[in-house]
């Protein structure tokens, strides 16, 4: 029997997702992704899972889209409206992975580049291993990245700096990465996946609601004026006064001690 394209482990309320294809670089294509959207859906519905740590078997976390796939996918009498229905689909599977209220980190080894890049973008923190390329070398094939890479770089590392990375289609190292925000953290490949737990940890001890809230708020935030996203701030705060987790959190202040939030 195959080995599953796409492993899962729960351990101490962090999901670990790890793309399991170690033999292409971690390519993905319609079967990983497939399998990918399954098991952020099921983490998305499980109350136990406080954070997601995505990371790639083997040497590298991705080296972007299988080819062979791509040239299944843009066969030559597809139409160009067939073309963007499939890429609206793909779109939206990252868009879904992005709006989980949950927290999630992308271990990046080796390298990360085009879909794979685009994937790590949809994380909400990118955690690099000293050695490891990141890029987006799609002009040098005579194409663009088209699932959130112009626009999710873009609102991380500023116009600037989107421009540069995108039309060169040069990788960049860890410490490039890290200087310019596109990467929180560059470690040592040893403390990889120990320091994007400890994150996840940190952000695990919150209150889950609150947490969820506040990654939604500060996405949605960017495309907003001051004052839109401060009324927003002002929704989600009446809802999240009104939570148990709330009550839990206002006790355990009182009397000194660690709340056990709930998710509720």
């Amino acid at each position: 029997m195959a080995e599953p394209l796409v492993l899962t482990e729960l351990d101490s309320q962090i999901l670990t997702i790890t793309l399991n294809r170690p033999e292409k670089r971690n390519a993905l294509n319609g079967d990983v992704l497939d399998a990918l959207s399954k098991a952020f859906e099921k983490a998305r519905d499980d109350r136990d899972v406080r954070g997601i740590l995505l990371r790639g078997e083997g040497k590298a976390f991705s080296a972007g889209i299988d080819a062979a796939w791509l040239g299944s996918s843009v066969a030559v009498n597809a139409t160009m409206a067939d073309f963007r229905t499939k890429l609206n689909g793909l779109q939206g599977r990252f868009n879904e992975m992005e709006d989980l209220e949950k927290p999630i980190v992308a271990a990046i080894q080796g390298h990360c580049v085009g879909l794979g890049l685009e994937l790590a973008l949809a994380c909400d923190f990118r955690i690099a291993e000293r050695e490891a390329l990141v890029g987006l070398p799609e002009v040098r094939v005579g194409l663009i990245p088209d699932v959130g890479g112009t626009t999710r770089l873009l609102r991380t590392v500023g116009p600037a700096w989107a421009k540069e990375i995108i039309l060169t289609g040069r990788l960049l190292t860890a410490g490039e990465s890290h200087t310019i925000g596109l990467v929180n953290h560059v470690v040592d490949a040893a403390d990889l996946l120990p320091r994007s737990r400890r994150l996840l940890s940190e952000i695990a001890r919150n209150a889950p609601l609150a947490v969820g809230l506040a990654k939604r708020l500060i996405d949605r935030a960017q495309g907003l004026d001051k004052k839109s996203g401060m009324e927003l701030e002002a929704l989600a705060q009446s809802t999240l006064l009104t939570t148990e987790d709330f009550r839990e959190g206002a006790t355990a202040l009182m009397e000194r001690r660690d709340p056990k939030f709930q998710g509720r």
